[in-house]
């Protein structure tokens, strides 16, 4: 299986898990999605009685209504960002908007309201985050928060959909109730943290090397194509000379990085930092 092969089988598992998060766990107590999904669950409401006469029995028309609204995000997402995202996001959200469409939106699994938000949100999290994670997205918000994050590093697509969500879940607040909004919220928040949790491409590390072939920075400037710092060390033990190399990279390339190093040097000693601060010239590399 190829590279790309790969990515479209996770997108596939991805636009299939994250639907089942919100309408088996979200949907049935009449809770909210953040963002497009929101906005289509919102409309669904209003028009799926409307509409329920011309429709197989127990299909919800809320994955129709996203498709329709994600058409000027797609629109973005290929001249704003790579064609292969846009081909990947638009088949994560045809997969999504199969199975919004025909899985049941008022089946209760669990009986307990707080514990199946909870659970809805780590299930729609990992969905959205392995779509991320392999070079798509869910739609909606998910494009915007990957366009902005390209252009401000600082940011985040969870960050930057809790915020778009906080105007969303405001109108849950006005059209229906404030605790429909605030249940909603605490589903976005965990979905949020799950999704960047997910998104290796978004979290930075810093990686320190010690080894005695000094070629190994070499091939990371040339195959990884990261910059590196380098300097000469001395083992504590046997006070001979030895390399220090530090680089930083995103938690996807951590893999790849192993790969270059040890087919170097076997016994090169690696340490990570996660999630750091970083300020100058790093490439994000999210897609």
């Amino acid at each position: 299986m190829t590279k790309t092969q790969k990515q479209y089988l996770l997108i596939l598992i991805g636009g299939i898990i994250f639907p089942i998060g919100v309408n088996l766990f979200i949907a049935p107590y009449k809770m909210y999605n953040g963002g497009v999904i929101g906005i289509a669950q919102i409309l669904r409401t209003f028009l799926q009685p409307i509409f329920q006469p011309f429709l197989k029995e127990g299909m919800d028309i809320a994955g129709i209504i996203n498709f329709i609204l994600n058409i000027p995000l797609m629109i973005i997402a290929y001249k704003g960002i790579s064609k292969s995202f846009f081909f990947k996001s638009a088949f994560s959200i045809a997969v999504q908007t199969i199975v919004f469409s025909y899985i049941p939106a008022n089946n209760f699994v669990i009986n307990d309201l707080l514990t199946s938000i909870i659970i809805g949100g780590i299930v729609s999290g990992v969905g959205v985050g392995i779509t991320l994670q392999a070079g798509g997205c869910c739609g909606g918000t998910d494009v915007l928060g990957v366009y902005y994050s390209i252009k401000k590093p600082g940011l985040t697509v969870g960050k930057l959909t809790s915020s778009i969500n906080v105007l969303v879940y405001s109108s849950y607040a006005i059209l229906f109730n404030l605790e429909t909004a605030i249940y909603s919220v605490i589903y976005a928040v965990i979905l949020a943290m799950i999704c960047d949790r997910y998104h290796h491409q978004n979290i930075n590390v810093a990686v320190t090397i010690v080894t005695k072939n000094k070629n190994v920075y070499k091939e990371i400037c040339s195959k990884l194509t990261r910059g590196v710092t380098y300097w000469n060390g001395f083992g504590g033990f046997e006070d001979k000379e030895t390399h220090v190399i530090m680089t930083v990279i995103s938690k996807f390339e951590i893999a790849e990085l192993k790969r270059i190093v040890y087919a170097i040097d076997d016994k090169a000693f690696i340490t990570f930092s996660e999630g750091l601060s970083l300020a100058g010239n790093f490439e994000k590399r999210l897609i």
